[in-house]
């Protein structure tokens, strides 16, 4: 009677065997070695040379296309350090996921989609005693035919193969004890949990600590401010944190027809203004000629630079602190002193949480470099950015605007996200988007009035940010760019 016993606790072993991690190639992606020892990557028409291996490397690198698990290239053997090596350099250019399955079958249980360029997977350990909870940015969509984990915090998002799996996560909205959850029906494993602690879709909390205490518990202070729509539209808004189709793709062109220009006309009655409204060469007010004035400048003249007292003005006429004043706030009792410190446009709530950082490239009399523009002071402060982070910056914005080179200036807005969320609650990220387009206008006008070019940047990367001030993109991040110079002056028609 024992014999069938033991061969049932063997079959019970393999069927819980722990799932392999394994890298694999993007479905569009396809590598060729070459007679010369490089392999190169191919993708919708691009090659990407990835160096030179050996040709038992490059055999073993083909097996990357159902996918090589990272522990059989983890040891120091030469072949493996190629493997190694080769999988990173992919990794870093985006063209890899990693699959949570079975090594005895192709069927993949959970595929982890990266979402930032440097992700890797990491499995924090877990113990039995450990207690953990979703997040609360976490959350299971479906795309397309598919269902996905992911948060706004994670440098990569889940894809759920397996439905048992995405059931299992329902009983995660509160707090289990990893000795516990493990006796459910549909456990996800260990790998899964860890991957998912590592990306901060999952969290630990102190389970002797008493109450739930989840939102401050997640994070720190920083965090606890901001609400879950908010940080998710930071994130999926902009380039850095996620891996979507960003930017004009005019992805509806086959759909539908372009919406019009000019909204169609109401019916009723028609009160004729144009009678009464000024002509454009009537107008007298500098502001209306201003605006009207106001126009995108991509071309800028790098034999006449921006100059640094012409900058210093720039800022002084659009940024600079006015006044500083403290008052303190009626919560009904009492309530805390508040600090304010207004500037030359408006702020919801006199928060004015933005901030200016300058990527400077051609500015005469200042160097190349990456500062912060202290408004308080009127100074420009050096802040030790990387020469390759600063290229990059300055490089996204060319291609950004089109233009034929990078801006003299790059100023990128940022926003000290808890002075808006420590007063509204649901509307913050959108009163900081508000200020944003407020600001952009303003440097749009100051630019104008002063003979400069600038052009607004839709588009930013928040990773790249966040490594160049090493500050936590939730915490102090940007919102907007303005590039800055002196416009070329276009040749006169032949």
């Amino acid at each position: 009677m024992r014999a069938p016993g033991k061969k049932q606790g063997r079959k019970q072993a393999r069927r819980i065997a722990p799932p392999a991690i394994s890298a694999r190639l993007i479905g569009h992606i396809t590598l060729e070695a070459q007679t010369d020892g490089n392999i190169v990557a191919y993708f919708d028409g691009y090659a990407v040379g990835l160096g030179k291996f050996s040709t038992e490397a490059a055999a073993r690198a083909q097996t990357l296309g159902t996918g090589l698990p990272l522990a059989s290239f983890a040891s120091d053997s030469g072949v493996d350090k190629e493997i190694n090596l080769l999988v990173r350099r992919l990794a870093r250019r985006g063209l890899l996921e990693y699959r949570l399955g079975s090594a005895d079958d192709d069927k993949d249980r959970v595929v982890v989609e990266p979402q930032i360029s440097d992700y890797w997977p990491q499995t924090p350990p877990l113990g039995d005693a450990d207690v953990i909870v979703l997040s609360r940015f976490a959350y299971l969509r479906r795309r397309g035919n598919e269902m996905v984990l992911e948060s706004p915090r994670a440098g990569a998002l889940f894809r759920i193969c397996d439905p048992t799996i995405a059931a299992a996560f329902a009983m995660l909205s509160t707090p289990r004890q990893i000795k516990q959850f493990r006796r459910q029906d549909g456990f996800p494993g260990h790998e899964l949990l860890a991957l998912l602690l590592d990306c901060q879709i999952l969290f630990k909390i102190d389970a002797a600590a008493g109450g739930d205490g989840l939102r401050p518990s997640e994070g720190g202070d920083r965090l606890v401010l901001w609400d879950f729509h908010d940080l998710l539209f930071h994130t999926h808004s902009t380039e850095g944190r996620q891996a979507n189709p960003l930017g004009g793709l005019y992805p509806y062109a086959g759909v539908m027809p372009a919406p019009s220009a000019v909204r169609p006309r109401w019916p009723g009655k028609k009160i004729d203004l144009r009678k009464l409204a000024a002509t454009s060469s009537e107008i007298a007010s500098p502001v209306a000629k201003l605006l009207r004035e106001r126009h995108s400048t991509r071309d800028f003249d790098d034999r006449q630079p921006i100059t640094l007292p012409e900058l210093a003005r720039f800022l002084d006429g659009a940024a600079r602190i006015q006044s500083k004043w403290k008052s303190r706030i009626d919560l009904g009792g009492g309530g805390p002193v508040v600090s304010y410190a207004a500037r030359p446009y408006p702020s919801g709530g006199s928060a004015y949480e933005l901030e200016l950082y300058l990527a400077v490239a051609n500015c005469e009399g200042l160097a190349r470099g990456f500062y912060h523009y202290d408004a308080d002071r009127h100074a420009l402060v050096l802040i030790g950015a990387t020469t390759p982070e600063l290229d990059a910056q300055l490089a996204a914005a060319e291609f950004a605007m089109d233009a034929p080179g990078v801006p003299q200036v790059l100023i990128t807005i940022a926003a000290r996200f808890d002075r808006t969320a420590w007063k509204y609650s649901s509307i913050a990220y959108s009163l900081v988007l508000k200020d944003t387009g407020v600001l952009t206008q303003t440097l749009y006008l100051m630019a104008t009035d002063m003979g400069l070019g600038g052009c607004a940047i839709g588009s930013i990367n928040i990773d790249l940010f966040s490594k160049m001030t090493g500050l936590e993109f939730h915490v102090e991040g940007p919102v907007g760019q303005f590039a800055l110079g002196r416009g070329r002056k276009l040749d006169p028609p032949d």
